[in-house]
């Protein structure tokens, strides 16, 4: 884990886009991105610790929803292609839940699974499709009737 800020010094993001600058920085540097310059070679780090005890407390919301992958499909695909590169099966599904009561997380609204998810990965050799949890929420939800023309 990679600790940020600390009690010495001032530190400050500027903008949203500061944020999105720092936050493909640290993605690329030390978590599960490519970068030539990494510090810490190959090492993966499984995590960033925000420590802000000085400065402003601006944008470093936008530094987590940005290194979360809210609405950055770039780490998503880097992720999917890493991952299914390790996995000698011929084809992965990608599971998810079919409505946000189904699991604690991970659900993906239909607009960003069609729009965003699926066209980032659809290309690669390995996707075999989607498969939801489960049947008694996709039956509440229509999920699979949404997403069954785009998978």
């Amino acid at each position: 884990m990679l600790s940020l800020g600390g009690a010495s010094g001032s530190y400050s993001l500027t903008s949203t886009a500061h944020a999105k600058q720092v936050a493909t920085y640290l993605w690329n540097n030390f978590l599960g991105g490519q970068s030539s310059s990494r510090p810490l070679g190959a090492a993966v780090l499984d995590g960033i610790d925000f420590d802000i005890e000085g400065g402003t407390d601006q944008h470093w919301n936008d530094l987590a929803r940005f290194l979360s992958g809210s609405g950055n499909i770039g780490n998503f695909e880097d992720s999917w292609k890493q991952w299914t590169s390790d996995i000698t099966a011929t084809k992965i599904f990608l599971g998810l839940p079919a409505s946000p009561e189904a699991a604690g997380n991970g659900f993906i609204p239909v607009s960003d699974l069609t729009s965003k998810v699926l066209p980032a990965i659809k290309g690669s050799a390995k996707y075999g499709g989607v498969m939801l949890w489960s049947k008694y929420y996709d039956d509440q939800s229509g999920y699979s009737s949404a997403i069954k023309s785009h998978v």
